[in-house]
Parts: C-alpha cells; structure tokens; sequence
C-alpha cells in the first residue's frame, strides 16, 4: 500500500509541473516563445524596481503560455531566483498560491504568431530589495508556465 502511495504521488508531481506547458508546439518543439525580461541597471533603494517581462512567439502559429508563476499573475507566487553579489538570496515576501489541476483555460494567455505580450512589474513588492548592492535574477518557473528561453538580467540598488 506505502509502494502505491508513493508511486501515485510521484505521478501527480509529474503531471503537476507538466500541466501547465505550452499546449501549440511549433517545429522547433518550444512554441516559438522567447522571453525577455528587462529592469533599469541602477534603481535608487527604496524606490520602485520595474521589471518589463515580454514573451515573444516567433513563430508562424499561434501559441499560448500558462500564466501561473509568471508577473502576468503578479506576485501570487515566486517566480525568480534573486541573489546579492555574495549569492546570498534575496526573501520573497509575496503571496504562495496553491492550484488545482490542471490549469482552467483562463489560466492561459495566447500569443499570436509574430506577436507578443508584455507586463511590467515592481519587483520591490514582491521580494525585498531594501539593501544597496549588485543583484542577478534568473526567471525559475519555467516548468510551470512552459516559458524555458529567459534571459538572465542584472541591476545595482544604490
């Protein structure tokens, strides 16, 4: 019985972080999506820390994202990993959405070929960035939303 127990929860894990991927697949088998993430490289402490966050399809088909752990839900999960130059983290102090599965159909935002989407956020709401100091972000929610092609990104607060 501990065996099945077990079993059957590995295969809902499995089926919980695949759930929400891309369901249009280009060729390639990404969808086309690119995502680019961009923040201003000095942002003065205490002040707003704006992160524009755009999912590019580059494709010729339309395709679609999960928006969960992504800024297009806002800050009702983590969705970065944010560490200090010592590589210490940095606390996300935002909300931890639970989700039942697998994701509605509003839980999806399409991108039309050739097209793209874009949401700007402040990063300061969600994860404390009150200390001066050189910051590396890293998008960590790709298995969630299917958005794997991120770039990292970089900025002082002063």
């Amino acid at each position: 019985m501990r065996n099945l127990l077990v079993s059957l929860a590995a295969c809902l894990a499995v089926f919980q972080f695949s759930a929400c991927k891309q369901t249009q697949k280009s060729a390639s088998g990404n969808g086309g999506l690119e995502t680019v993430m961009s923040v201003p490289a000095t942002v003065t402490a205490g002040s707003p820390v704006m992160l524009q966050f755009t999912v590019y399809n580059r494709s010729g088909v339309d395709s679609q994202f999960c928006k969960w752990h992504t800024p297009f839900e806002g800050f009702i999960s983590s969705f970065l990993d944010i560490k200090d130059a010592a590589g210490t983290d940095v606390q996300y102090r935002g909300a931890m959405a639970k989700r039942v599965m697998p994701p509605p159909a509003e839980a999806y935002i399409k991108v039309p070929a050739g097209d793209s989407v874009s949401v700007t956020v402040d990063l300061l709401k969600g994860y404390d960035l009150t200390k001066p100091g050189q910051y590396k972000a890293v998008y960590q929610a790709g298995g969630m939303s299917g958005l794997m092609k991120v770039n990292e990104i970089s900025f002082s607060v002063q």
